[in-house]
């Protein structure tokens, strides 16, 4: 089993910046493909950004690619999502999964409850 708890949400005007942060405890996050997704109101969830633990190999959403860096921080078990650039558009709920995918939902076993994201126009 693995335990994720995210952290770093909060409410931020356009163009402004936030860190995400993503803890894993239980088993360690070394066989897993990590990923971030969000869910804005009234929307499905979809995929943000995912980071391989085997290689950091990272693969990004068109629409957050050159905005958003996903990074990991193997001592402390954790891994990053610094957004900077912020659209009013990335307003959502932001949850963290671990699995063995990709970019789909259903590669994911393992999630977090979601820290909340608010850009103000």
């Amino acid at each position: 089993q693995v335990q994720l708890t995210e952290s770093g949400g909060g409410l931020v005007q356009a163009g402004g910046s936030l860190r995400l942060s993503c803890a894993a405890s239980g088993r360690t996050f070394s066989s897993y493909a990590t990923g971030w997704f969000r869910q804005a109101p009234g929307k499905e969830r979809e995929f943000v950004a995912v980071i391989m633990w085997s290689d950091s190999s990272t693969y990004y959403a068109d629409s957050v690619k050159g905005r958003f860096t996903i990074s990991r921080d193997n001592a402390e078990n954790t891994v990053y999502l610094q957004m900077n650039g912020l659209k009013p558009e990335d307003t959502a709920v932001y949850y963290c999964a671990a699995g063995f995918g990709w970019s789909k939902i259903s590669d994911y076993d393992y999630w977090g409850q979601g820290t909340q994201v608010t850009v103000s126009s």
